[in-house]
């Protein structure tokens, strides 16, 4: 997914992107919804959440 597209998703979910970086804004978006904030960190296949948005550019 494209920075663009992940800026305009934390917007709609109303967390600031700042001057974040790519895995930083990901992670705070998971936190805001109330998910782990794994992204990136190479647990997508084991992490359990199938429809996690972030799965197919996860690891």
């Amino acid at each position: 997914m494209k920075m663009q597209e992940i800026k305009e998703i934390a917007k709609q979910r109303g967390v600031k992107a700042g001057n974040l970086k790519k895995a930083e804004l990901i992670k705070a978006i998971q936190r805001m919804e109330g998910n782990a904030d794994c992204y990136a960190e190479g647990k997508a296949a084991v992490c359990g959440q199938d429809q996690c948005l972030w799965r197919d550019d996860c690891d």
